[in-house]
């Protein structure tokens, strides 16, 4: 079935339908909610309200533009909000400021897609929120900080802190490998 009779299918509560719409975007869409997420479980719970979401709003797409694209937005809204909730029921954490902002290297570009992926879940919330919607959702620092009720500067700030961190434990890791090869 084409993806415009499955969309108006799924409009009409037609199960088998919303079943193979949901089996044709889970996959991708489960990789978006994991980037927000702390573990697999609370991105599959992100994933089943966003696609909640998205059948009670289905009516609203005007088939302008990527459906998965919009199907994305709303997957990345859901899980803010879920972010949001979450930052209620818990305590901020506080981290210490890092000192290795000016690294000769830039390892970053160098590491395996699934190990940067790792490293970004160890990310606190709010730094990893604003590195996701940034660095890989391609939102601005203006539209983040309208999005999560921050400054842009505010925004710009936890990117910093977040690829900080994330460069110093890239260069953690290596002194770690490079001991381990001199042993051997």
């Amino acid at each position: 079935m084409g993806l415009r009779p499955l969309i108006e299918a799924c409009i009409r509560k037609d199960s088998r339908a919303q079943r193979e719409l949901y089996h044709r975007l889970a996959p991708q869409m489960l990789g978006v909610c994991y980037r927000y997420a702390r573990d697999k479980s609370e991105a599959e719970d992100m994933l089943q309200e966003g696609f909640v979401k998205m059948y009670q709003n289905l009516g609203k797409y005007q088939h302008t533009g990527s459906f998965e694209g919009w199907v994305r937005r709303i997957m990345v809204n859901t899980a803010i909000d879920c972010l949001r909730r979450r930052r209620h029921q818990s305590q901020e954490v506080e981290i210490e400021e890092v000192q290795h902002e000016n690294l000769a290297v830039d390892f970053i570009d160098e590491l395996e897609l699934e190990y940067l992926y790792q490293l970004i879940q160890e990310l606190p919330d709010g730094y990893r929120l604003v590195f996701n919607l940034y660095a890989i959702e391609g939102y601005s620092h203006e539209e983040i900080g309208r999005k999560l009720g921050i400054t842009a500067s505010t925004s710009r700030s936890q990117y910093a802190r977040a690829r900080a961190l994330l460069k110093k434990r890239i260069c953690e890791d290596r002194m770690e490998t490079n001991i381990f090869r001199d042993v051997i």
